[in-house]
């Protein structure tokens, strides 16, 4: 599930919530049934959680920050080296974490939440300070836990890779849910019936008046025109092309996750 929302719509306090780190003032939460805060003691077990940025003992190496980790939870230490195999940071388990990146680090917290080999991952910006590479890196990794059947709970602000990466969406404003469900299915829901079309023509202004004057809706765009309602894009062609405009570049415009979620947040404040 990909928990989205602009910054000060509540992502993290919702998570602080089901950890217990945060009371409420209101509501009702449940984790595998259970309710929460009341019966976090019942499930914690089976929750590894990364909220906003880790933090270990940083004149300690990772390995060692996680060994201690595993040794509270009473886990083999085994089980250590295998979440720095996951988290690709085996090579540098015996440098000093003061050393690390921030995303490095940030790598290190996940190794830290997968430790009891959770049923339930609440991770909170697990790209954030990553490379291209670690971002790919993360994302693989995710994949594969959703595979194993592990429920992965992640709030992000990369859409491109909540949308690669997720099976469903949450997408919350000002501390409410806007929209819900598929991936597919919320993408699916922005297209409606008013598709819109990139039109690139020399005489951009005049392109512009004759769309309009067949009722089409358009939108400048810098070096083009966005143009919505005309169902079929052949139809803007032969209007162009039938007044003389003839376009250089035709393309419809499909929604993604990026779009929706602006369009929905678009304006928000905290």
């Amino acid at each position: 599930l990909g928990f989205l929302g602009p910054n000060g719509s509540g992502k993290t306090t919702t998570i602080r919530l089901l950890l217990g780190l945060v009371k409420p003032d209101a509501g009702e939460m449940r984790m595998f049934g259970r309710r929460i805060p009341d019966d976090l003691p019942e499930v914690i077990s089976d929750v590894g959680a990364l909220v906003e940025t880790p933090v270990f003992f940083p004149g300690f190496s990772g390995r060692r920050n996680l060994q201690l980790l595993a040794g509270v939870a009473g886990l083999p230490g085994a089980r250590v080296e295998e979440v720095l195999e996951l988290v690709s940071l085996r090579d540098r388990a015996g440098d000093r974490v003061r050393g690390y990146s921030l995303g490095m680090r940030q790598r290190l917290g996940i190794a830290a939440a997968l430790l009891k080999k959770p049923r339930l991952l609440l991770l909170d910006e697990p790209g954030n300070g990553l490379d291209p590479a670690g971002i790919r890196e993360v994302r693989e990794l995710l994949r594969r836990l959703g595979g194993t059947g592990t429920t992965v709970f992640v709030s992000s602000h990369l859409l491109a890779e909540v949308e690669q990466v997720c099976d469903s969406v949450a997408i919350i404003n000002r501390g409410r849910l806007v929209t819900g469900g598929s991936v597919r299915d919320v993408v699916d829901s922005a297209r409606g019936s008013a598709a819109e079309a990139l039109v690139r023509v020399a005489d951009l202004p005049a392109a512009e008046a004759v769309l309009r004057s067949a009722g089409l809706e358009v939108r400048p765009g810098g070096d083009h025109l966005v143009v919505a309602g005309a169902g079929d894009p052949a139809r803007i062609s032969y209007l162009l092309a039938t007044s003389g405009h003839y376009v250089s570049e035709l393309r419809p415009l499909a929604a993604d996750l990026e779009s929706v979620f602006l369009s929905l947040t678009e304006g928000a404040t905290p």
